[in-house]
């Protein structure tokens, strides 16, 4: 039986998505974050890094959200959810799959990060932190953000889902930077592909059925 050791308010909540999709069995241990929002060292015990989502199945231990989800296609999606070898939409598939960790969400960290950075100073700091993180979001982050989001933008105008005409599992792996945008970023509300794109994952089942199981969500976190 897979394990899911599912920390609140992370990465994991799309592997019991890809499971749900999938229809495997499987159990949920929860975790809960620290005060400092890091996660239980009961975590570390699984995987040195206490990161998650980890998944355990068997004697396998696995991370990391996009090995975990090609981990479960390929070994029990007979075919599901993953495009053929050597057609244009597995392309697609795989430079999805890499670039929502890779690309997108790095920027999207760094924003929450200097979002955070005047209210976590002593105050009589909080003028010269402000201007410092309004300074980087201004000249750095929205600028590139923005220009990712313009790209997303685009690449649904041309296809229904990130690889291509059917639903896959690069669509689960850019979930999560998209949610977490549009909760830190509400720009990406105003654009009609990308709000297309979480309306139409938020309506899946198995989607409902995963946040059922995984308990109450917040993406700003």
């Amino acid at each position: 039986m897979i394990t899911v050791h599912h920390l609140n308010n992370s990465r994991s909540q799309r592997i019991l998505w890809m499971l749900e999709e999938l229809g495997v069995a499987y159990e949920v241990k929860r975790y809960q974050r620290q005060p400092s929002m890091q996660a239980p060292q009961e975590l570390r015990n699984v995987h040195p890094l206490g990161k998650s989502p980890v998944i355990t199945d068997g004697d396998k231990v696995l991370a990391e959200s996009g090995a975990i989800l090609e981990y479960l296609s390929e070994t029990y999606g007979e075919g599901k959810l993953t495009p053929a070898a050597g057609t244009p939409e597995r392309l697609q598939y795989t430079y999805f799959m890499h670039y929502a960790e890779g690309s997108l969400m790095p920027l999207l960290f760094m924003k929450l990060v200097f979002d955070r950075i005047p209210s976590r100073v002593p105050f009589f700091m909080r003028p010269v932190a402000r201007a410092i993180s309004g300074g980087a979001d201004k000249t750095l982050l929205a600028p590139q953000i923005g220009n990712h989001f313009m790209f997303l933008e685009g690449e649904l105008s041309r296809r229904e889902w990130f690889a291509g005409p059917d639903f896959t599992a690069a669509d689960i792996q850019m979930s999560f930077p998209l949610e977490a945008a549009s909760a830190r970023a509400p720009a990406i509300r105003g654009m009609p592909r990308l709000k297309g794109f979480l309306d139409r994952i938020h309506s899946r089942p198995a989607y409902k059925r995963a946040l059922e199981k995984g308990g109450a969500y917040d993406y700003a976190k």
